[in-house]
C-alpha cells in the first residue's frame, strides 16, 4: 500500500506521466452528422448489394465505445493493471466503429450491424449526404446480426409521432371517439412502448396510445383524458386492439370486469365488445381547461394573470467564463472531462480527472443514467402496462430538448449540439442539446473568530452545470451534472412536466391515484433511475466499502461507555459482485476506495462516497413484472466487474421484453465476480415514489433528487482552501443606501459593466477574488474533418436537420449569452 505525501512532485496516479496521443479528436466523441450519414449508406449498400432484405427503417446508429485501456493510452492516464500497449496497437483499437439497429420493413425482421468507419470520411454534399458511388470509401460491414423473434430496438421518434397519426385514421377509433362528443381533430393520443400484454405475438413491434381531447392547437391535451386505449403495430401502420378499462362501484369499491378481474379480456376491434367486457358505461372527457401557456391563460378568469412583481436579476460575467473547452472535452477550477450527447443515455461524461497540486487524478472513466422506469400503481388492465423504461425504450438523447437562452440555461452559456440517426437514415440535430454554465454556489466554507477582535473568513463557491433536458410525451427530466470548487461531482435530476392522467368516473372510489382537477386522475406512480458509473479513483482498481454506525457496544454507565454516547463505524469491503440493500437505521453509505494508496495523515485509503438521500426501494411486488424486468431497482447499490459490453441494467433491447432480460444487471451480479481491488462498475438507484397532489396540476412544479460523489479521504485537506475571498462590488444594500456602488447597466451592455470602470480593480480593492483577468478559450470548429460538435460559439451550423420545437418562454433573460 502507498502513502500519499503532500510533496507536489508525488503523482497519486501511481503511473509515470505520459503525454498520450495526438489525436485531432477525443477518442469517445460521439458519432456526427458526417458519421451518421456515412454509415447508413454503408449499410444501405450492403444490404442492397448482399441480401434479399428490400427496405429498411433505421432505429439508432451508436457509436461503439473504444476499448477503455487504449482511451486512456491515448488521454496518458493510469492504464489496467496488466496492461501492455504501444502507440500502433492503440491507434488500432481507437477506429471508429458504430453499431446500427434496424428493422426490414418487409418482414419485420430486426438486426444489429456493426461498421468500421474509414479515418479520413470524404466531405459529404452540400445537402449533408454521400452519393452512393462513394460507400466503398466510407468504411465497410463489419458483421451482421439476425436478432431473436421478438427482439425488438427502442422505439423512435417517428413511430411514437405516427402513433396518433394511424390511431386518428381508423374508422372504428373515430366512431368511439364521436360516442363521447369528440372529432378526429380533436383526438391526440401519446404514444406508449406496450409494457406487458402477453395477449399479442412477440414479433409484432406494438405501442399503445394514452388518447386525449384538444380544444384547440396549443391547449393542455391532459386535461381531457379518454376512456379507451388503442393498441398500434407500428410496423404495419394499423390498430389492433382497443381496451376499454373497467372502473369502480360508487358503493363497493368493486371493479366492473366479469369477477372484479383485473386481467385483460380478449383482443379485440370491436369497441361494444370491449365496452362489453369492461363492464361499465362510456365516460366523456372532462373538458374544462387547465391551460399553462400565458395566451390561453388569460382566456381563462379562473386562471390568475402573471405576476408583475417580480424585479429582474440577471447573471452575469463581465471577464467572461472560467471554463475552456476543445472540442467537447471541458476543464475548469482543476476539473478536466469529456461531455458526450447519446442518443440512449442522452448526457455523458467520461475521463473525470482533477488537477491536484499539478498532478492529474483520475476519478470517473464514464457516468452516464443508464435506465429508468416508471411503473404505475393502478391495477385495472390495461393500466398496469403502463411501466415505461424511458431510456431503453425511447432513449433520452432523441429526446432532448434545444435548449433556449436564458430560459432553460440562465447566465453566460456554451452549447453543444447532439446527433441521431432518423427512420431514414439521415441524421438528425438537435441544436443547443447540452448547456455549459457556471453558477454561484452559496458559501463554499466560513469561520468567524467570535473573540473580540477575530477575523472572519468566507470564500464564495462556484459550480460548473453540465444540463440536458428531456421530454418524454408528457413528463420532463432535467439532469444537471455539477462540478464543484471542493472536489464533489452532484447530479442532480429534476422532474417537471405534466402528470399521466386519466378519466375518473364521478363519485367513483379512487384507490389508487388523486382526483386533482374534477374528473381528472392522476395515478400514484414511481421513478427509478439507475446512475452508472465506471469509477477510476487513482486508478482503475478500486474497491466498493460499505460502512455502518452502531452504538459502542458497552452499555451506558460502564466504565468504556459512561453516558452511553460512543458509537463506531464498521466497515465491510464488497469483495463478490452483487446487489447490496441502505439501512438507514445503520446510517449505511457506501464508498469507492483505492485501497493501493493511503491518505498521508489519515491512514485510510483514498477515495469517494456515494452519498443521496434519495435512495427509494420498489413499492410494489417484487416478483410483479416490473420487478422482473426492472431486475436493478430490487437493491440500492450494485457493484459488478467491469465489463466493456455492460450498458444497460435492464438489458440492450428494452422494448416488449417479457421477464428479466438475460444481458441485465441481476444476471452480471449473479456472476458472483471478484470486486474488490478490480476494474468494477456501479449502480446507484436512486428516485422518487410519486403521490401526486393537486398543486402539481396543471404543470408540476420540480421536484429535486441529487446523487453525489464526494471525496473522502482523496485530497490533503480541503481542496476549496484556495478559493480568494469575493467582495462582490455589485451586490447592494436592498433599502438601503448604495452611494458609491458600482452599477451595472444590463441593458446597455449585459456582458459587462457600465458604471465600475474596472470590475476587476473594484473588486480587488474591496478584497475580493478579481484581481486579475482571466484567461478565456473560445471553442473554435476544427478544420477539415470534425469529429465533434459544432461550436456554437463560433456561429457554425450543422448540415442535419433539426427536430422542430418551440418556445413559449415570454420572459426569457436578456442578460444571458453565449
Amino acid at each position: 500500500m502507498m502513502s500519499s505525501t503532500q510533496s507536489d512532485s508525488f503523482n497519486p496516479s501511481g503511473a509515470a506521466r505520459r503525454t498520450g496521443l495526438q489525436l485531432d479528436h477525443h477518442p469517445l466523441d460521439p458519432l456526427t452528422a458526417q458519421e451518421i450519414a456515412a454509415v447508413s449508406l454503408i449499410v444501405r449498400s450492403h444490404f442492397a448489394a448482399r441480401t434479399s432484405v428490400k427496405a429498411v427503417k433505421f432505429c439508432s446508429s451508436l457509436l461503439i465505445p473504444p476499448v477503455k485501456a487504449a482511451v486512456l493510452y491515448a488521454l496518458g492516464l493510469p492504464l489496467p493493471r496488466g496492461t501492455k500497449l504501444d502507440d500502433r496497437k492503440a491507434l488500432q483499437l481507437l477506429n471508429r466503429r458504430a453499431e446500427v439497429q434496424l428493422i426490414d420493413v418487409v418482414t419485420g425482421d430486426t438486426y444489429e450491424v456493426n461498421v468500421a468507419i474509414a479515418n479520413d470520411l470524404p466531405l459529404p454534399g452540400r445537402d449533408g449526404k454521400y452519393a452512393p458511388a462513394t460507400a466503398d470509401a466510407l468504411g465497410k460491414v463489419e458483421s451482421i446480426k439476425k436478432l431473436d423473434i421478438g427482439v425488438q430496438p427502442s422505439l423512435t421518434p417517428e413511430e411514437v409521432n405516427e402513433a396518433e397519426n394511424i390511431m386518428r385514421a381508423d374508422p372504428r377509433i373515430v366512431a368511439i371517439a364521436r360516442e363521447v362528443g369528440i372529432e378526429p381533430e380533436n383526438m391526440w393520443a401519446d404514444g406508449w412502448s406496450l409494457g406487458y400484454d402477453d395477449r399479442f405475438d412477440k414479433s409484432i413491434r406494438i405501442q399503445q396510445c394514452l388518447v386525449y381531447a384538444r380544444k384547440s392547437e396549443h391547449e393542455n391535451l391532459y386535461a381531457h383524458p379518454m376512456d379507451f386505449y388503442p393498441v398500434i403495430d407500428c410496423n404495419a401502420g394499423k390498430v389492433i386492439a382497443i381496451d376499454f378499462p373497467g372502473h369502480r362501484d360508487p358503493i363497493t369499491g368493486k371493479l366492473s370486469t366479469p369477477n372484479g378481474t383485473t386481467k385483460p379480456g380478449p383482443v379485440t376491434m370491436d369497441g361494444d365488445a370491449a365496452l362489453a367486457y369492461s363492464g361499465r358505461k362510456r365516460i366523456p372527457p372532462p373538458m374544462e381547461s387547465f391551460d399553462y401557456l400565458p395566451e390561453l391563460m388569460a382566456l381563462d378568469p379562473k386562471m390568475p394573470a402573471l405576476r408583475t412583481d417580480l424585479k429582474p436579476l440577471h447573471v452575469v460575467q463581465p471577464e467572461g467564463v472560467s471554463f475552456k473547452l476543445n472540442g467537447n472535452e471541458l476543464e475548469w477550477q482543476k476539473w478536466k472531462m469529456h461531455i458526450g450527447f447519446h442518443p440512449r443515455d442522452g448526457l455523458v461524461l467520461s475521463t473525470i480527472s482533477y488537477n491536484d497540486k499539478g498532478n492529474v487524478r483520475p476519478i470517473v472513466y464514464r457516468m452516464s443514467v443508464a435506465e429508468m422506469v416508471v411503473p404505475y400503481a393502478s391495477t385495472e388492465h390495461p393500466h398496469p402496462r403502463k411501466f415505461a423504461f424511458d431510456v431503453g425504450e425511447y432513449g433520452m438523447g432523441t429526446l432532448a430538448n434545444s435548449l433556449k437562452l436564458g430560459c432553460d440555461c440562465l447566465g453566460t452559456i456554451h452549447y453543444l449540439d447532439g446527433h441521431y440517426v432518423a427512420l431514414d437514415g439521415t441524421p438528425t440535430a438537435v441544436e443547443n442539446a447540452i448547456c455549459i454554465h457556471e453558477e454561484d454556489a452559496g458559501i463554499a466554507w466560513k469561520h468567524t473568530d467570535y473573540r473580540p477582535g477575530g477575523k472572519v473568513r468566507s470564500a464564495r463557491g462556484r459550480k460548473l452545470v453540465v444540463q440536458m433536458i428531456c421530454t418524454i410525451a408528457n413528463y420532463e427530466y432535467i439532469f444537471a451534472y455539477m462540478f464543484h470548487t471542493d472536489g464533489s461531482i452532484q447530479l442532480e435530476t429534476k422532474l417537471s412536466g405534466i402528470l399521466n392522467l386519466y378519466v375518473k368516473d364521478r363519485d367513483e372510489p379512487n384507490p389508487y391515484g388523486v382526483e386533482v382537477a374534477p374528473q381528472v386522475n392522476a395515478h400514484y406512480h414511481q421513478h427509478l433511475f439507475a446512475l452508472k458509473i465506471d469509477p477510476m479513483v487513482d486508478g482503475c482498481e478500486n474497491t466498493v466499502i460499505q460502512t455502518d454506525c452502531e452504538p459502542t457496544r458497552a452499555p451506558t454507565g460502564s466504565e468504556s461507555n459512561y453516558l452511553g454516547n460512543g458509537f463506531v463505524t464498521v466497515k465491510t469491503p464488497i469483495n463478490v459482485s452483487g446487489g447490496y440493500d441502505w439501512d438507514w437505521s445503520r446510517h449505511r453509505t457506501w464508498a469507492i476506495y483505492n485501497t493501493a494508496k493511503q491518505h498521508y495523515a489519515a491512514g485510510l485509503p483514498v477515495g469517494y462516497k456515494i452519498h443521496t438521500r434519495d435512495w427509494e426501494p420498489l413499492a410494489l411486488q417484487n416478483d410483479s413484472m416490473v420487478a422482473q424486468r426492472a431486475e436493478f431497482t430490487k437493491h440500492a447499490l450494485w457493484v459488478t466487474k467491469f465489463n466493456e459490453e455492460q450498458l444497460w441494467p435492464a438489458g440492450k433491447y428494452v422494448p416488449q421484453q417479457r421477464g428479466t432480460a438475460p444481458d441485465s444487471l441481476g444476471h452480471w451480479a449473479n456472476e458472483k465476480n471478484k470486486v474488490d481491488d478490480e476494474e468494477i462498475t456501479v449502480h446507484a438507484i436512486y428516485g422518487i415514489t410519486h403521490i401526486p397532489h393537486a398543486e402539481q396540476f396543471p404543470v408540476m412544479p420540480v421536484e429535486h433528487l441529487n446523487v453525489w460523489l464526494k471525496p473522502a479521504n482523496f485530497f490533503d485537506f480541503n481542496p476549496a482552501q484556495d478559493l480568494p475571498a469575493l467582495n462582490d462590488p455589485f451586490s447592494r444594500s436592498a433599502f438601503g443606501e448604495n452611494e458609491g456602488k458600482p452599477q451595472l447597466d444590463v441593458k446597455a451592455n449585459p456582458a459587462a459593466p457600465a458604471s465600475s470602470g474596472n470590475a476587476a480593480a473594484a473588486a480587488a480593492a474591496a478584497g475580493g477574488c478579481c484581481s486579475s483577468k482571466k484567461s478565456v478559450t473560445v471553442p473554435q470548429p476544427r478544420q477539415g474533418i470534425s469529429l465533434s460538435a459544432p461550436s456554437k460559439a463560433s456561429g457554425s451550423s450543422s448540415a442535419a436537420p433539426s427536430h422542430p420545437q418551440i418556445c413559449a418562454c415570454c420572459a426569457n433573460d436578456s442578460s444571458s449569452r453565449l
